[in-house]
């Protein structure tokens, strides 16, 4: 069952068990549909999973800045080497942000929710990860 978009339990959980007040790192694993999967009726043009990511992209990147994040790294995936069979992903990325409240403050702004269902369009499956320095 693809995971896409986290549940309001998930994110309970990630600010009861993340750190506060340093820095955390954010590991998504990209899985990107073949055709955006935007839901019936949608106004939204057709395009690949990746065209749907690149929207939310031009949108999230704008509100990782002004929350003080940024993306360190932004890979394509080639093999799992460790994963059970078929967790093959696209791409990763992994985000730096300047605390938790920092994160939870962006996914709760109304524009970037917004923005969210390009994502979800975009993606077959996904993960998200919460990290931070040791």
């Amino acid at each position: 069952m693809p995971s896409l978009n986290p549940s309001r339990e998930q994110l309970e959980q990630f600010a009861r068990t993340m750190p506060s007040a340093v820095p955390i790192l954010m590991l998504n694993l990209l899985r990107y549909n073949e055709q955006a999967a935007y839901p019936p009726g949608s106004s939204h043009r057709p395009c690949s999973g990746r065209e749907a990511y690149a929207r939310y992209s031009r949108v999230a990147l704008q509100h990782l800045r002004a929350v003080g994040a940024e993306v360190e790294i932004m890979a394509q995936a080639h093999a799992a080497l460790i994963a059970p069979p078929g967790e093959d992903w696209d791409e990763l990325l992994l985000v730096r942000y300047p605390s938790k409240d920092a994160f939870l403050s962006m996914i709760a702004n109304d524009d970037y929710l917004a923005a969210s269902e390009h994502r979800t369009a975009a993606l077959a499956d996904s993960r998200l990860i919460g990290t931070s320095r040791r």
